[in-house]
């Protein structure tokens, strides 16, 4: 299950990411904004990182206009671990060296088409699990130093 939300910024890219998650059959939660009228971020990074906290769903999708500040919002919750992301190779990086949970995209800033695709990777890319970045997932959370 996916978690997805926007401001109002992200909300036309939100709507072409839904569709895209509908195409492929993916269980997905529209947790707002519901339209272009001005919101603030923050409070629907927290819908998605509470979704992810408990348990609900696995991963989420947050888009403001630039994805900075929607995912600064996400960040500042312990377990998030969101990824602004401009193309794929990032998204997959991401994914194998960080184990990030939550995407980040700006609305204003990647288009539709490549959107889906960065969507696409984060999405079916897995964790490493190497030593190397585990350890530096656990020194991120605090729990090692």
């Amino acid at each position: 299950m996916i978690a997805i939300a926007c401001d109002h910024g992200g909300y036309d890219l939100k709507l072409e990411i839904i569709q895209y998650l509908k195409e492929k059959k993916t269980e997905y939660m529209d947790l707002g904004c519901d339209g272009r009228e001005a919101v603030d971020y923050p409070v629907y990074a927290r819908k998605v990182t509470d979704a992810i906290k408990n348990g609900t769903c696995e991963k989420g999708i947050l888009i403001c206009g630039t994805g900075i500040g929607i995912s600064i919002a996400a960040n500042k919750i312990p377990g998030i671990r969101a990824a602004l992301c401009t193309d794929c190779f990032c998204a997959e990086a991401t994914r194998q060296h960080n184990d990030a949970n939550v995407l980040a995209l700006g609305g204003r800033v990647v288009g539709p088409g490549l959107a889906v695709k960065i969507v696409d990777t984060f999405l079916h890319t897995a964790f490493s699990g190497a030593e190397r970045h585990q350890r530096r997932i656990d020194l991120i959370e605090g729990d090692k130093t």
